[in-house]
C-alpha cells in the first residue's frame, strides 16, 4: 500500500506548452528503444539499453578554471537527481540499474566542460535539497523549477523550459485551461515542487471566486499515482509535461488535457543546474551550460530524447523564477 494523504486546498493562467508526441515502441535487438516525434514530424528512436553511447564535448580550460579548488582537486562533479521513475528526464535503463535520460546527459555535457568526472547519485526529492545544503552533492540536475522562494537558497543555472501538463483518463472528456476547470476536482500532485505550489494558488482562487477548491491527493509512488489516473480514480496529475507525454505514448491510458508554464501565468519556466547559495560553482556550470549549447552538442541531446522544443537559447544566473505568490 502507498502512503496518501489529501488536503481541500489550488494555481494561475495556463501557458500553452509544446506538447511532445511519443510512439512507443520495443525492440530486443538493440536492448529496447522508444521512437519519439516532435510536433515538426521528425522522429526520433531514443535508446534505452544501458549502453547509452552519450553525447561528449570536449574540456574548456578557461571555464574549468574556474570550479571551486576543492571540486576541481577531487576530480569528480558529484551530481543529484531524483531516484523516482521520471522518463524521459531521469529512469533506469533496460539493466534497471544504469541511470539514463536527458538529465543526466546535459549533467555529463557540462562534466566534460569541466573536466570533471560525473558522479549521479538519485536520492528522493527531498534529499536533492537537503544534499546541497549540506555539500554532500555540488549540483542538482533533476528537473528543478527556478522559483523566487528557492533562489533565496540556491543559485541557479537554467537548461530546458519547463512547462508542465494536466494529465486524465484517457476518454475523460476533461480539459483544463485555467483555475474554474480543476474547481472540485481530484488532482494529484508531487509535494515539495512548484507544480504542487501552483496548484495550491489555484485552489485559493477558486475559493475566493466562490468555486470549490481542489481536492489535491498525494502519493508515495510514481507508479500509484499513475495507476490512479489510468483507473479513474482521481480526475488529474499534475507534473511535468515531458513525463506526462512518455507515458501517453507508452501506456495508452491516459491523455493529456492541459499545458502550463511551470512559472505561472505570465513567465516562461526554466529547469536549472541548482547549487548551494554562493558556493561558487553556479558561473562555471552557466558558462559550462552556454558553451555547449554554442557548440552544438546540447541540441544533439535534446533531438536525442525528442525535447528540442524545450531549449533555451543562453543559460543566465538566477533569472526570474515562479513569484512567491503567484500574482
Amino acid at each position: 500500500m502507498s502512503a496518501l494523504f489529501t488536503r481541500r486546498l489550488t494555481a494561475p493562467a495556463l501557458g500553452l506548452a509544446a506538447a511532445l508526441v511519443l510512439t512507443a515502441c520495443s525492440n530486443p535487438t538493440d536492448g529496447g528503444t522508444t521512437e519519439v516525434a516532435a510536433t515538426t514530424g521528425a522522429r526520433t528512436k531514443i535508446n534505452l539499453g544501458p549502453d547509452q553511447k552519450r553525447i561528449t564535448t570536449g574540456k574548456v580550460d578557461s571555464i574549468a578554471a574556474k570550479v571551486p579548488a576543492e571540486i576541481r582537486k577531487r576530480g569528480t562533479l558529484e551530481i543529484v537527481a531524483s531516484s523516482g521513475s521520471a522518463a524521459p528526464l531521469t529512469f533506469h535503463a533496460t539493466d534497471n540499474k544504469t541511470v539514463i535520460g536527458v538529465e543526466p546527459d546535459i549533467a555529463h555535457l557540462v562534466a566534460d566542460v569541466l573536466g570533471l568526472e560525473p558522479r549521479i547519485n538519485t536520492v528522493s526529492w527531498e534529499n536533492i535539497f537537503i544534499g546541497l545544503d549540506s555539500g554532500k552533492y555540488d549540483a542538482g540536475f533533476s528537473n528543478i523549477t527556478v522559483t523566487e522562494e528557492r533562489k533565496e537558497k540556491y543559485d541557479f543555472a537554467p537548461y530546458r523550459k519547463d512547462d508542465l501538463a494536466f494529465e486524465a483518463k484517457k476518454g475523460s472528456g476533461l480539459k483544463v485551461a485555467g483555475p474554474e476547470d480543476v474547481a472540485g476536482k481530484t488532482v494529484a500532485v508531487d509535494t515539495g515542487t512548484n507544480q504542487e505550489k501552483l496548484l495550491v494558488e489555484w485552489s485559493k482562487e477558486n475559493e475566493k471566486a466562490g468555486r470549490e477548491p481542489v481536492n489535491i491527493k498525494y502519493y508515495q509512488n510514481v507508479s500509484d499515482t499513475n495507476l490512479a489516473v489510468a483507473s479513474g480514480r482521481i480526475d488529474l496529475y499534475l507534473g511535468p509535461n515531458p513525463t506526462a507525454a512518455y507515458r501517453v505514448a507508452t501506456a495508452g491510458k491516459t491523455e493529456i488535457v492541459g499545458t502550463y508554464s511551470g512559472a505561472g501565468a505570465t513567465l516562461q519556466g526554466l529547469i536549472a543546474a541548482t547549487t548551494k547559495k554562493d558556493n561558487g560553482l553556479v558561473e562555471p556550470l552557466a558558462e559550462a551550460l552556454n558553451e555547449v549549447i554554442d557548440n552544438g552538442t546540447y541540441a544533439q541531446v535534446l533531438k536525442r530524447w525528442g525535447l528540442s522544443e524545450e531549449s533555451v537559447e543562453k543559460s543566465d544566473i538566477n533569472p526570474p523564477g515562479l513569484p512567491k505568490t503567484n500574482k
